[in-house]
């Protein structure tokens, strides 16, 4: 249990920080590069202004799910240490 509890407290915020900064590496290149705007929505460069829209709007599933594993494996790791061994 404090396995699988580690494992699911750490991969998911990597994941996430890995697709974000994936996400953000797109951005900086349209705009500094290409001197466009990122189209948060379709995820492509364009050349007029675009709103932002924040990752927990475009992927709750994705970002709620990701903090929601890492609690349950704090919660594992936690009942792991908590348990007196025999």
């Amino acid at each position: 249990m404090l396995k699988l509890g580690l494992l699911l407290l750490i991969v998911p915020p990597l994941a996430l920080m890995g697709l974000y900064f994936h996400e953000l590496s797109a951005v900086r290149e349209c705009t500094l590069i290409d001197g466009g705007h990122w189209d948060y929505l379709e995820g492509v460069c364009r050349d007029t202004r675009q709103p932002f829209v924040p990752w927990v709007e475009r992927a709750p599933w994705l970002v709620n799910g990701g903090m929601g594993l890492s609690v349950a494996g704090l919660v594992m790791v936690m009942a792991r240490f908590y348990v007196r061994k025999r």
